[in-house]
């Protein structure tokens, strides 16, 4: 019976996320299998995977053939390095404590360069983040001085009825000057000739008392 290692779809509409299984390849792609093998998730970043690494490598040996997309994912978690390296200790090349070694190294380092990615997304994620804060508050200080300006008390229009009104005045104010100019112009000579009749009072007093003597 011909077995491949393929995923089966599982999830919601637009959001679909997978089961890595052992299947007969005669069966639908999401009908029976033979064994789960793990879980691939695409909607997150990285991309989650958990897998049986142990029992993905027996089936490889069994004669499994894993699809294009499943082989990647194998790839990705080790599975075909532990294939290859097991392969090495059927011919002698290799003993068991020297697959282990190397095994766990590769994982190791495979773990280092995910958290370095991990660190990298999150760096990214902060700095978005501290962006738009920063244009949220240059939005809130442009909507707070515009608030204040239409707070100002605006500047009185003047319209054409006040125009007239203070021309009208104007031209009273300036009828009551000239009219207190021509009462000062009129006072003023009767205000010189004043002197005049006394001085004639004082010229008569003298000549008659020059009669008396």
């Amino acid at each position: 019976m011909p077995v491949k290692i393929r995923l089966q779809r599982h999830g919601k509409k637009g959001k679909p996320f997978y089961w890595i299984v052992a299947a007969d390849s005669r069966s639908k792609r999401d009908g029976k299998f033979l064994e789960k093998l793990g879980i691939y998730n695409p909607n997150t970043n990285p991309a989650t995977i958990e897998l049986n690494v142990d029992n993905s490598v027996q089936w490889l040996q069994n004669g499994a053939q894993p699809t294009d997309t499943a082989r990647a994912i194998l790839s990705y978690r080790g599975v075909l390095l532990k294939h290859h390296l097991l392969g090495g200790l059927r011919k002698g090349a290799l003993t068991e404590e020297q697959v282990e070694e190397k095994f766990n190294a590769w994982v190791e380092e495979k773990a280092k360069s995910v958290a370095a990615k991990v660190s990298g997304l999150d760096k990214v994620k902060a700095d978005a983040r501290a962006a738009a804060l920063k244009a949220e508050k240059e939005v809130s200080e442009k909507r707070a001085i515009a608030a204040a300006e239409a707070a100002l008390p605006e500047a009185p229009e003047v319209v054409e009825g006040d125009i007239e009104v203070t021309e009208a005045a104007t031209e009273e104010v300036s009828a009551l000057d000239a009219a207190v100019a021509e009462v000062k112009a009129e006072e003023a000579p009767a205000a010189k000739e004043a002197p005049a009749a006394e001085e004639v009072k004082e010229e008569a007093a003298p000549a008659a008392s020059s009669e008396e003597e």
